[in-house]
């Protein structure tokens, strides 16, 4: 195959990945991070403590984790057939890699809030901050770098899922790689696919790695946030109107 027949092919391939690890990126975001969320407050000394959900929450969690993905995707035919139409396709692997995203992601997320410093939630319900608040105030902005960094690591395994899919019918690099490559026997478009992969999960790499220091930098666990330095600030005042008296 020459490169002017396989440029088309391989951009199509291209743009069906991008699309299908986008979509399912979004989706696993969107479904992981509440879930995560709700795993560290209802845990034991959480703010909203209740055994019986987290450990359902946690279970089903640790299910979703445990399948491979060619036997979720293949459990999910029926699922996705009746989602999108079709169980082939960019598409129709849209769905199997988003359900497979959403357990991965919420462990991630369990893991950077449990790091926040439980010192910022003490202040904020000292202050008379309710839940939500806490949620939106103190532990997704305090661990956002953490955040940023994981959602990186779901990208890039999004991305190895995907091939995994195209080798089934899924579309994209995979399905172009097994389809040009191996049944062609032609190493050389075996090996442009593994570079272009190479390529794209290194810039994901390099971009999220960047994102999550600049957030350090500016804020994050760099130091203590503005409500918890405005608390400090008013004890020494306090202190000093003590001894004045």
């Amino acid at each position: 195959m020459t490169w002017s027949e396989m440029q088309p092919l391989l951009e199509q391939a291209c743009t069906e990945t991008l699309i299908m690890v986008g979509w399912s990126t979004l989706i696993a975001v969107a479904g992981g991070l509440p879930l995560g969320i709700l795993l560290v407050l209802t845990d034991k000394g959480g703010l909203l403590q209740n055994t019986l959900v987290n450990k359902v929450i946690g279970q089903i969690v640790n299910i979703g984790r445990s399948m491979p993905f060619i036997i979720l995707m293949v459990a999910l035919t029926s699922f996705t057939r009746w989602i999108t139409g079709t169980s082939i396709g960019s598409e129709a692997a849209i769905v199997p890699l988003a359900v497979s995203g959403i357990p991965f992601f919420a462990r991630l997320v369990e893991t950077a809030v449990r790091e926040v410093d439980h010192g910022l939630v003490e202040a904020v319900q000292a202050m008379g901050g309710n839940t939500w608040t806490i949620v939106r105030k103190v532990l997704v902005p305090e661990s956002l770098p953490s955040l940023i960094a994981s959602t990186t690591t779901t990208v890039i395994a999004l991305i190895g899922y995907s091939a995994m899919a195209g080798a089934v019918g899924g579309g994209g690099l995979g399905d172009f790689a097994v389809r040009y490559g191996y049944q062609r026997f032609d190493s050389e478009l075996m090996w442009i696919t593994v570079a272009i992969l190479a390529v794209v999960i290194s810039v994901i790499q390099f971009a999220g790695d960047y994102a999550a220091r600049a957030l350090h930098r500016r804020g994050g666990r760099s130091g203590p946030s503005p409500r918890l330095r405005l608390l400090k600030a008013k004890e020494p005042a306090a202190a000093d109107i003590g001894k004045v008296a």
